[in-house]
């Protein structure tokens, strides 16, 4: 495992990767390629659909860090894939966003089961509170029936892989910039979360009660990313590499 974690950092590898469509061809030139999960639910004001919440800026950033921060060879631009997408499988990460508001189909339900259980790793981010938190179990509750979600404990190597990750502090969303509260709705605490599979490797990594999708987004707003930009960076990073190496 050593050496395919140097490997990762310091030597680019090429797999798969595709354009920001996800209809374009799938073309093999990337190490790692952000993945954002479509996925039917609720639309925010104006007809967007939740889980291009922060796109496509998030992901802008976001892979700029990693450019910057790390040696692995990342593909440009990010890339949205229905779950049903055939090329699913070709991604070992992929990140969903607003999940308190999804609503999958059971044919949805089968495929993000088998795709956790054969090694995918799913990061869900940007949901707040009781009411989001129902949403969201509801949804996963389908999907393992039979795991519990617990609390991902601070020496599992998911915040040691790249990043020595030791204090855990809330990532909110940039609007704790203008209400001065680092929370939203019900959602005080935050939680970092998961759901492991049979051999003890975190297949879902739920980041509840913040928003570090924000924290990528808004990387160029000093007063707020400053506090929060690098932190948010450091968390992503690890999770693509437990991703890649587990």
């Amino acid at each position: 495992m050593a050496w395919r974690l140097v490997a990762l950092i310091a030597i680019p590898v090429a797999a798969l990767s595709s354009d920001s469509s996800p209809t374009e061809t799938l073309r093999p030139h990337a190490e790692f390629q952000f993945v954002r999960m479509q996925y039917i639910g609720t639309t925010l004001f104006g007809g967007r659909e939740r889980w291009l919440t922060d796109f496509p800026d998030a992901e802008m950033h976001l892979i700029r860090g990693i450019k910057r921060l790390t040696r692995i060879d990342t593909a440009e631009s990010g890339h949205y894939l229905s779950i049903m997408d055939e090329s699913l499988f070709d991604y070992p990460w992929i990140y969903a966003v607003e999940v308190g508001h999804w609503a999958l189909t059971d044919e949805e339900i089968a495929r993000l089961r088998e795709y956790l259980l054969r090694g995918g790793f799913l990061m869900v981010d940007d949901f707040h509170g009781s009411l989001e938190w129902a949403g969201f179990i509801e949804g996963m509750h389908r999907i393992f029936p039979d795991r519990a979600i617990v609390d991902v404990p601070p020496d599992d190597a998911v915040f040691h892989v790249a990043y020595d990750l030791e204090e855990h502090i809330q990532i909110p969303g940039i609007q704790s910039l203008y209400s001065g509260r680092n929370y939203e709705r019900d959602g005080f605490t935050p939680q970092w979360r998961g759901i492991y599979d049979d051999d003890g490797r975190l297949m879902v990594m739920i980041n509840f009660n913040m928003d570090l999708g924000d924290a990528w987004e808004h990387a160029d707003v000093p007063e707020y990313s400053l506090q929060y930009t690098t932190r948010a960076y450091k968390y992503a990073i690890n999770y693509i590499l437990y991703a890649m190496t587990h």
